[in-house]
């Protein structure tokens, strides 16, 4: 699908996005099972580029699917509904998931708080327990 002004403008999260702005569906592809997996989850965005984490834990299994398969389908479906073919990139790189999860963690511990996450949250629990991967999305 090609991505539109609509689509662009629902990517292009900034502090005072809602909960529902940055809650969307992702499709992977199961790891070990090759069957579709579809679950909710948050994006953020950093400058251009958005991000898909999760709250500081042990590793998902939506980013192992995507470790194992890197393509997926992002569905927006609040406001604008479409799906996006895109590919994951695990950020491994400590300088830039530094990075990204000190302006993560910037917009979480805001007073608006989008997430109801406990406050504060810090960088050093993000980085040393949460996953992150950047989207590529098709053009």
């Amino acid at each position: 699908m090609p991505m539109d002004d609509a689509i662009r403008a629902a990517l292009a999260l900034t502090p005072i996005s809602t909960a529902w702005e940055r809650t969307v569906e992702i499709t992977t592809t199961g790891g070990r099972s090759g069957l579709p997996r579809r679950i909710e989850i948050w994006f953020y965005r950093v400058g251009d580029t958005n991000y898909l984490s999760g709250m500081p834990s042990s590793t998902p299994d939506w980013f192992r699917n995507l470790q194992a398969n890197p393509r997926f389908s992002f569905h927006l479906k609040h406001g604008v509904q479409a799906t996006l073919p895109a590919t994951a990139h695990p950020v491994l790189d400590d300088d830039e998931r530094r990075r990204v999860f000190t302006e993560i963690v910037a917009d979480l511990n805001q007073p608006a708080n989008p997430g109801r996450i406990a406050q504060p949250t810090s960088v050093d629990d993000w980085m040393n327990g949460s996953v992150l991967v950047r989207i590529e999305f098709d053009d």
